[in-house]
């Protein structure tokens, strides 16, 4: 199966897991909360699902990666306790708690969650003293005399015996005792993904011209040769950090994320290909309705690759905007709603306006900390309490600085801070509208009514936020294309079984 696949596994078993009896009760107790074990190649996006099902699920998520740990950090330290047993003293070993067990109990306590994922990767490459307590672990959930609180549900990760030498096969006994998830790597899922997640633009177009360098694992005389999804995704921060502070990404940059040279090489060759694309094209002028003439010709005569490269800088650039809307867009709710707050209190005045507001601003920053010791706060997430505290203490600054002391006063100044954030928002929305329609007119204007425009309205619909925005504030050329695109391949499905049935 692939990653997406496997999330969707991991959250269904989660959600059954947690589901209670009318008693508050688990309706599957703990012991019958078979352990999931995710067996793929390293790099594929274990890890990252793993996060986006304890944001999610709002449950708290603690990992650990086996290999770093030793027989003693993984079971506690042993220490000599006195008993009696039938009348008589004894000295008995006793086991202080596991580390591993440790942090979930801290992390309740700092988060407030009750519940969440316990997430132990690389399980199969335990070292050879700890093996033993490991498997005991995956039959028992049980590390020394220390059981996972209930509530907690263990997930597991590891890698084929072809990527990791030191790979440990389990025993039946082990394997009937688990949910076994055999994941592999798939560009197409991952795409979906990155192009949400806000890949930088180069990779998913050089990546959708050479698919096979996705995911590359080689061995040769000098050791092993490697491209990852994860390495992907970093290389993507890294260009996006370069740029903004004007520095070169050069071969020796993309060699530090892409271990394999020729794809390395292919990969750098390409940026600076797509960078001379971005200055011949200026994509903000096709966006602003402005293309010239020698830009329409330029792309009418490219060759294929070209294309898909000028399509993949017009949707990187409208695609940012459109995020950066959606987040605004779910920001401005979750404010409403603090406002709501801050409405009661101003109404009761029962602080003064100053620790009024400054009480908001430590409840805001107590929350995004409880979710980010959880970790279950996402990107967005992250960015929508950061612009909350932002507004209010902005709030807070204009109050102390006028010296407005009159509760509905300093209401009044927030609200106004609010309404000019939706006007900024909707003039934002429609300048993005506006970007659209004069996206498609140029795809229209020099492709025609061929592949490319296909592949315009595919990325669109495929892009979680670009089709959210499309389907809250409408896109008559997108609408247009899409039904279009909905008849032929409707046609296409009527051909194919016709030819199935060998009429």
């Amino acid at each position: 199966m692939n990653i997406q696949q496997a999330k969707d596994q991991i959250k269904h078993a989660i959600q059954i897991y947690l589901k209670k009896d009318e008693f508050g009760g688990y309706k599957i107790p703990l012991v019958r909360q078979r352990p999931i074990f995710m067996l793929g190649a390293p790099g594929i996006g274990k890890t990252a699902i793993m996060e986006q099902i304890a944001q999610e699920l709002g449950v708290a998520l603690v990992s650990y990666s086996m290999t770093h740990h030793t027989r003693q950090s993984a079971l506690g330290l042993p220490y000599i306790e006195h008993k009696q047993y039938g009348g008589k003293d004894h000295v008995v070993s006793e086991y202080t708690m596991s580390e591993i067990i440790a942090s979930v109990y801290d992390t309740m306590e700092e988060s407030g969650k009750e519940e969440g994922i316990l997430f132990l990767d690389e399980i199969n490459c335990v070292s050879e003293t700890l093996a033993p307590a490991m498997l005991q672990f995956l039959q028992y959930k049980v590390f020394g005399r220390h059981q996972v609180p209930d509530g907690w549900v263990v997930v597991t990760a590891g890698n084929p015996p072809e990527y990791n030498r030191s790979v440990r096969e389990f025993d039946v006994v082990t394997m009937d005792r688990l949910k076994i998830l055999e994941v592999e790597e798939d560009y197409g899922v991952w795409k979906n993904y990155a192009s949400t997640k806000g890949i930088h633009g180069s990779i998913l177009s050089y990546l959708d011209i050479k698919k096979d360098d996705f995911y590359v694992m080689e061995t040769t005389v000098d050791g092993k040769s490697f491209v990852t999804a994860r390495g992907w995704e970093d290389l993507s921060e890294a260009i996006r950090l370069y740029e903004e502070e004007e520095l070169d990404v050069d071969l020796v940059v993309v060699g530090q994320y892409l271990r394999h040279d020729k794809t390395a090489r292919g990969f750098s060759a390409y940026y600076q290909l797509y960078n001379k694309y971005k200055e011949d094209y200026r994509i903000q002028e096709i966006l602003e309705g402005k293309a010239s003439s020698d830009v329409r010709q330029k792309a009418r005569e490219a060759d294929g690759d070209e294309r898909i490269s000028l399509l993949s800088l017009l949707l990187e650039s409208i695609q940012e905007s459109i995020r950066y809307h959606q987040w605004t867009e779910h920001f401005l709710r979750d404010y409403i709603q603090v406002m709501k707050q801050v409405k009661i209190d101003c109404d009761l005045a029962k602080k003064d306006v100053d620790d009024l507001l400054e009480s908001h601003i430590r409840q805001q920053r107590l929350a995004m900390e409880g979710e980010e010791k959880a970790n279950s706060l996402s990107e967005q997430g992250r960015h929508g309490y950061q612009r909350i505290l932002r507004a209010l203490r902005e709030v807070r600054r204009t109050c102390r600085k006028e010296e407005i002391t009159r509760h509905q006063e300093a209401f009044s100044t927030m609200r106004e801070d609010f309404d000019a954030m939706v006007g900024q928002m909707k003039a934002g929305a429609k300048t993005i509208s506006d970007q659209l329609h004069h996206l498609f007119q140029f795809a229209e204007d020099v492709f025609g009514d061929g592949r490319e425009v296909r592949m315009l309205v595919a990325e669109l619909t495929a892009n979680y936020y670009s089709a959210k925005f499309i389907a809250t504030q409408g896109s008559a050329d997108y609408y247009r294309h899409n039904k279009k695109l909905m008849f032929h391949e409707k046609q296409a499905n009527i051909l194919k079984e016709i030819d199935e049935l060998e009429i």
